[in-house]
């Protein structure tokens, strides 16, 4: 089911299958910076990752010993979410536990997902819930695909990243398999500026576990059309296009949590960047997509 939102700047779609955002069109002159999905590139445009950001080793974990298994990114862009809100400027939706659901991830939980229009602005609210008796772990992240370029004519390398502060970060390197290496690489992130170039996507998506910006600004050298990613408090983010080249679209990835390193073996509990909610629990996260300057 899809559901828009709209106001007289922005016209927003969001669909209940993932509860993932579809369409983001400014009205003025109909220019979309939302990446539709085609499944030529990537089927997806903005879906949310949980309980786990990335992938698992072998697409296996253990919990107390037993094994269980979760596809890429976990069961959240995958699942049905059932509504629980609407109005004209904001929609909200619900993922619950269920018995199937435990055969994969061994909790009871509740993931609330929710989107707020104003103005020229869309702020996304997770809330995450703790339904079980057990504490629990989980990761959560965005992914959200945004057209690169955004006019249409201009070309990918016409198009920069714009960091709120000025940056010195390693990258944290991935295999062929999607897992972490340990150490860093050799795409830095360095001053205030990322120029985008595909060939820096070749061996998968660039992910920092040092970045200093909670603001990220996808620009033009020719236009004025941009939009801003604004995360505060997330200590991961992660940029990707696909690795041969030519997608029209660069997402932009704030996580808390990430993907398995390579050398991995241990309990679900003792990843890296996991995110722990005690028995009745909840926990928020919040960012904002602001269309323009």
């Amino acid at each position: 089911m899809l559901y828009t939102l709209e106001n007289e700047v922005l016209c927003v779609q969001v669909r209940s299958l993932g509860a993932e955002l579809r369409s983001i069109r400014e009205r003025a002159d109909e220019t979309e910076y939302l990446w539709n999905g085609d499944p030529v590139w990537w089927k997806y445009s903005s879906p949310v990752l949980f309980p786990i950001v990335g992938k698992l080793c072998g697409g296996k974990y253990r919990v107390n010993g037993r094994e269980y298994q979760l596809p890429g990114h976990g069961l959240g862009r995958i699942s049905e979410f059932r509504l629980v809100h609407r109005q004209p400027d904001s929609v909200e939706f619900a993922l619950d536990w269920s018995e199937e659901s435990l055969k994969s991830y061994p909790w009871k939980f509740q993931l609330l997902i929710g989107y707020v229009l104003e103005k020229n602005r869309i702020t996304v609210r997770w809330v995450v819930r703790n339904l079980d008796d057990k504490e629990m772990i989980y990761s959560i992240g965005a992914h959200g695909a945004y057209r690169c370029p955004i006019v249409a004519g201009e070309s990918f390398e016409d198009c920069y990243l714009q960091f709120s502060e000025q940056e010195d970060a390693g990258n944290m390197p991935l295999n062929e398999n999607g897992q972490f290496l340990r150490g860093y690489g050799t795409a830095r992130l360095s001053g205030a500026e990322l120029p985008l170039r595909y060939e820096m996507f070749r061996h998968d998506a660039l992910a920092y576990d040092a970045q200093k910006s909670d603001t990220v600004r996808l620009c033009s050298r020719k236009s004025d059309k941009c939009l801003t990613i604004t995360a505060k408090g997330f200590p991961y983010w992660g940029y990707w296009t696909p690795g041969q080249g030519g997608a029209p679209f660069l997402c932009i990835e704030p996580w808390h949590g990430h993907a398995d390193y390579a050398d991995f073996d241990g309990e679900f509990a003792e990843r890296a960047g996991s995110e722990r909610l005690q028995p009745g629990g909840q926990a928020e996260y919040s960012y904002t997509i602001t269309i323009g300057r």
